[in-house]
């Protein structure tokens, strides 16, 4: 299905749904998870190499576990979408006036005439008729589509890069401080990846920094909540 901008020199920030929220996703996990690892082994008092052998191998397992959920959940939906497609294209084969009918509606329910809700779906159905009806009936267009392997990507990546970050702040942090210099790296690197998304995705600054900031640092209270009831220092 074709696709063409009015404005190709401004697209919209829509489409890079596919791979920013698998992005975002990969990177606030890397964050939180890993920083809440070190903190805990750090403040168990090992040595700077046994803070970053375990940093890393958190780092290996989450961006190799981010990936491969992301792949199968993503497979998944793409999975369901081919589905319906299929389910479409037996219906126009099999009942192709019906599925014109329901075209019609479709186009009669948003405001158009029912003259012109006629005109519009024959000439779409001309053009591509399994294409009208996957756009209007179910929504799906080439931007929304599931893409399994962009979304791995994408969300892999960022959480190796992003869990760096705490790995490295404990590692070259003096011993006595490593678990403040960590808190304070995660917390400024939070910010960083809100902005970072927000700008990406052109959304507001101030409301989508808070969000991952907020959602962040109560998830690290939690992990050191369940820390401390256990009797293990996170």
């Amino acid at each position: 299905m074709d696709n063409p901008s009015a404005h190709p020199d401004d697209p919209h920030y829509i489409t890079r749904n596919g791979w920013l929220r698998a992005a975002v996703l990969g990177a606030n996990d890397g964050i939180v998870s890993v920083s809440a690892l070190v903190v805990g082994v750090a403040a168990s008092g090992p040595d700077p190499r046994m803070i970053l052998i375990a940093g890393v191998a958190g780092l290996v397992a989450g961006a190799m576990s981010m990936a491969a959920g992301e792949y199968v959940s993503v497979s998944s939906q793409a999975d369901t979408e081919r589905a319906d497609i299929k389910r479409e294209e037996m219906a126009l084969r099999d009942t192709p006036d019906a599925e014109f009918e329901e075209l019609v509606e479709i186009y009669r329910s948003r405001g158009l005439s029912s003259e012109t809700a006629r005109t519009v779906a024959q000439e779409l159905s001309e053009k591509d008729a399994l294409a009208a009806h996957v756009r209007e009936e179910l929504g799906l267009s080439d931007i929304h589509s599931a893409n399994p392997l962009q979304a791995a990507i994408a969300s892999g990546l960022t959480f190796s890069v992003a869990a760096a970050i705490p790995v490295l702040a404990a590692f070259f942090a003096p011993s006595a401080l490593i678990v403040p210099t960590v808190l304070v790296v995660t917390v400024a690197a939070l910010a960083g990846l809100g902005a970072l998304g927000a700008k990406a995705g052109g959304a507001p600054l101030l409301p989508a920094t808070f969000r991952v900031v907020s959602w962040g640092v109560i998830a690290m209270a939690v992990t050191a909540g369940v820390g401390w009831l256990f009797g293990v220092a996170m």
